[in-house]
């Protein structure tokens, strides 16, 4: 870590970010999407995931996935197992999925 508290990293940790436009019930959405993190919760290299809710649209979400390695999170997509809960997201949804790699990251003083 540097003296101003960030930091940078280059261990091949990728932070995959989902936006969804749901045309679905949020609700609906929510448990199809629970669903599909169960999945890949189970799958090797998953780390961790948010789901947030936009404030004033209730129709509006974003998904941020931590995986360990893009190899990980790659091979978790093509499981054939994979396929139900993509198209089960595509059926109440339009997203606009991208992936990072972390450049700083800084947490404030407790």
């Amino acid at each position: 870590m540097s003296e101003d508290g960030q930091r940078n990293t280059d261990d091949g940790a990728v932070t995959f970010v989902n936006r969804f436009t749901v045309r679905a019930l949020p609700d609906e959405f929510e448990r199809t999407f629970a669903d599909t993190a169960e999945f890949l919760g189970k799958q090797p290299g998953f780390l961790r995931y948010t789901l947030l809710k936009h404030v004033d649209d209730q129709h509006s979400y974003v998904n941020i996935a931590y995986w360990r390695d893009l190899e990980s999170l790659r091979n978790a997509l093509s499981q054939p197992d994979f396929a139900p809960h993509a198209e089960a997201l595509r059926s109440l949804s339009t997203s606009d999925p991208n992936l990072y790699t972390l450049a700083q990251s800084f947490t404030a003083d407790p």
